[in-house]
C-alpha cells in the first residue's frame, strides 16, 4: 500500500518549517496590547490555517486548535497522570478489557445541546467506522464495541487487555466529542462535519482561510471558564513576519517548538525586552539507522557513528540551548523510561578503533575508509525545510569525514525521505519521538508493525529483532505492572544496546510574550496551549 496511507503517526508531529513568504501590517501595530470591543484579546501567530475543525481527522485539521474546541474523557498531565475530564470516573473490569465510563452530567456542548450516552456513542461510531485511517493508535484495533449502559455511562469493550487505553483516549484526536449539531447527514465524519461544535473553553466565532482565526470563549462551558475573552490566531506562514509581528506588538505572544528559527528566539530573548519560558521536554529527535543491508547492518558501525559525533557542542550550538542534550531514548519523567543505560559519548578514538575492529581500515593515501573494495559511504536524508536538521547534518557530515566516513546528504519532502527508509534505500534518517500522552507506548506500537514511522523496517537487521517483537506485544497485552516495568526495561535497554538510534536533544516549547502578559506556565505537550491561564494587565 502507498504510504500517504500510513503516513498518519508521523504527520501528526510535522515541523512547521514549511513556510510561505507573508508581511503584517503596520496598521495593526499595537492593536493587541488593546481591549476589543467584547473584551480582552490574546493574538498569537501560527504559521498554517487551523483547518476544518474536524475533532475525529488529521491534517490540514492543526491540533493546537482541536484542543480548544474539543475535549477527552480523560486528561493527560504534565507528572504523567490520568485525571477525569468528561468522564467523572471509570471502572475497569478485572481481566482489563471491559472500560466503564461515568459521564460528567453538568456538560453542555458551545450551542447548548447535551453531552450525555447517546451522543458519546455517536462519535465512537463515527470514528470506528473509519478504523483504517486510525490504525496507528493501537486501541482501535481491539475496541470490540461501545455499548450504552444508561442515559450518562458507557462500557468500551476489547478484544483483549490493551494497557494504554486511556492514554490514548486523552491524546487531541480522534477521540474527543462533536455536538450533535455538528454531525453532517448521515454521521460519517471522515470527511467533513456541518460546524466545529465542542464541549470545550473556546468556540470559532469568526474566520478567514489563511488570515485568522477568532476564538470566543464558551459561555456554556463546564469547568473554569478562561480569563481572556478572546484568542485571535493570525496566520502567518514566514517564520521572519512571525518575530517581526512580535516586535511590532501586532501578536501578543509566541508559543512552540518551530515558529520561528532559534537564532530570531535568541536574539528576541537577549533583547531583554520581553519574557520568556521553556517547557520541560516533549519529544526526542534522534538517528534513525537502516540495519536491512549496508554498513549498518554493523552493530560497530553504527557505534562508531555514535562515538564520532560531538552531541554537546552540536546541540548547543544550533538550538541555542534551547534544546537538552539526550543520551537516551527518553526523558527520565516519561513512563516507563527511567532507566539506568550508559551514554555513548563523544570519543573520536574510541570510533576509529572500532571502525579498524570491523574491517573497515583506511588506506595510505586514502579520505575514505573501506572493506572489500567498498567505501564507507552513507546516505542521510534530512526534511529539506526543516531550520535545525540541516545544519545538523551537515556538522555530522565533517565529522564523520575526520574518522573516514563519508556521509552524503538530501534533503527531501518527509515522505519521500520515509519511503526510502522503509524501501531499504537509505542508511539513516531523522526521526523523533511522539511524545506524552503517547509514549512510550506509541513508540512500542511503531516499532512492532509496518507503518509510516519506518522503526519497523530499520530494525529488522536485529539479531534479536523478533524477540523484540514479542516483547512489545507481551508488554501491550499484559495486565501485570512489574512485568510491564522490566518489559520495557528489557527492549529500551535492547535498542540502546543494538545503537539503532542515536538520541541527539530534547525537543521543548518555547515561549515569549510582552512584558504586560501575566506570567504562566508552558504545558510539557506539543499541541495543547495554556490559553486559559492565560491573562494581561489593562
Amino acid at each position: 500500500m502507498k504510504l500517504t496511507k500510513y503516513l498518519l503517526p508521523f504527520v501528526l508531529f510535522l515541523s512547521f518549517s514549511i513556510f510561505a513568504g507573508c508581511t503584517s501590517t503596520d496598521t495593526e501595530k499595537g492593536k493587541t496590547a488593546t481591549q476589543t470591543n467584547d473584551g480582552k484579546m490574546i493574538t498569537i501567530g501560527w504559521p498554517l490555517d487551523v483547518g476544518p475543525l474536524n475533532p475525529h481527522t488529521y491534517l490540514p485539521n492543526q491540533m493546537t486548535a482541536q484542543a480548544m474546541v474539543y475535549e477527552s474523557l480523560v486528561e493527560y498531565n504534565d507528572d504523567g497522570t490520568i485525571t477525569p475530564k468528561l468522564a467523572e470516573s471509570w471502572d475497569i473490569s478485572k481481566d482489563k478489557t471491559s472500560y466503564i465510563f461515568h459521564l460528567r452530567k453538568d456538560v453542555k456542548y458551545s450551542d447548548g445541546t447535551a453531552f450525555n450516552a447517546d451522543n458519546v456513542i455517536r462519535n465512537f461510531d463515527a470514528i470506528l467506522a473509519n478504523r483504517e485511517i486510525h490504525f496507528w493508535m493501537g486501541m482501535v484495533n481491539h475496541i470490540v464495541e461501545v455499548v450504552k449502559e444508561d442515559d450518562y455511562t458507557i462500557r468500551l469493550q476489547l478484544d483483549e487487555p490493551y494497557y494504554p487505553v486511556l492514554n490514548e483516549l486523552a491524546f487531541v484526536r480522534p477521540f474527543r466529542f462533536l455536538g450533535d449539531n455538528g454531525f453532517p447527514e448521515g454521521d460519517a465524519t471522515q470527511d467533513s462535519i456541518k460546524a466545529p461544535v465542542g464541549t470545550g473553553p473556546w468556540v470559532l466565532t469568526d474566520y478567514k482561510k489563511d488570515e485568522y482565526a477568532l476564538f470566543s470563549r464558551n459561555e456554556n462551558y463546564w469547568g473554569e471558564k478562561p480569563l481572556i475573552e478572546h484568542i485571535k490566531v493570525k496566520i502567518i506562514p514566514d517564520s521572519e513576519s512571525i518575530s517581526l509581528a512580535f516586535e511590532n506588538e501586532e501578536l501578543d505572544l509566541i508559543y512552540g517548538r518551530g515558529i520561528i528559527s532559534l537564532d530570531n528566539y535568541s536574539y528576541l530573548k537577549d533583547s531583554d525586552k520581553y519574557k520568556t519560558a521553556t517547557s520541560e521536554p516533549l519529544s526526542t529527535k534522534a538517528l534513525l539507522f537502516n540495519t536491512q543491508s549496508g554498513p549498518l547492518a554493523e552493530l560497530k558501525v553504527r557505534q562508531a557513528i555514535q562515538y564520532a559525533i560531538n552531541k554537546e557542542q552540536m546541540v548547543d550550538s544550533i538550538t541555542h540551548g534551547t534544546e537538552k542534550v539526550a543520551n537516551t531514548l527518553f526523558w527520565d519523567a516519561i513512563p516507563y523510561a527511567n532507566i539506568d543505560l550508559a551514554p555513548i559519548l563523544y570519543d573520536s578514538e574510541k570510533a576509529q578503533q572500532l571502525l579498524d575492529e570491523a574491517g573497515w581500515t583506511l588506506e595510505k593515501g586514502e579520505k575514505i575508509r573501506s572493506k572489500n573494495g567498498q567505501p564507507l559511504s552513507l546516505d542521510l536524508i534530512y526534511i529539506a525545510t526543516d531550520a535545525i536538521q540541516k545544519p545538523m547534518a551537515e556538522l555530522m557530515q565533517g565529522e564523520l569525514a575526520k574518522i573516514g566516513v563519508q556521509l552524503n546528504l538530501e534533503g527531501a519532502d518527509v515522505m519521500v525521505g520515509l519511503q526510502k527508509l522503509m524501501d531499504d534505500q537509505v542508511d539513516i534518517n531523522f526521526w523523533r519521538t511522539n511524545g506524552p500522552p503517547t509514549d512510550p507506548h506509541g513508540f512500542a506500537n511503531e516499532s512492532a508493525t509496518s507503518n509510516a514511522s519506518g522503526v519497523y523496517e530499520a530494525k529488522l537487521g536485529l539479531p534479536n529483532a523478533k524477540e523484540i517483537d514479542t516483547k512489545i506485544h507481551q508488554l501491550l497485552v499484559g495486565t501485570d505492572e512489574e512485568e510491564r516495568v522490566q518489559l520495557y526495561t528489557d527492549i529500551l535497554t535492547m535498542f540502546h544496546d543494538q545503537a539503532l538510534f542515536y538520541p541527539i536533544s530534547y525537543e521543548t516549547n518555547n515561549m515569549i510574550y510582552h512584558q504586560y502578559m501575566k506570567n504562566f506556565t508552558p504545558r510539557a505537550s506539543e499541541y495543547d496551549i495554556p490559553y486559559a491561564q492565560m491573562d494581561k494587565e489593562q
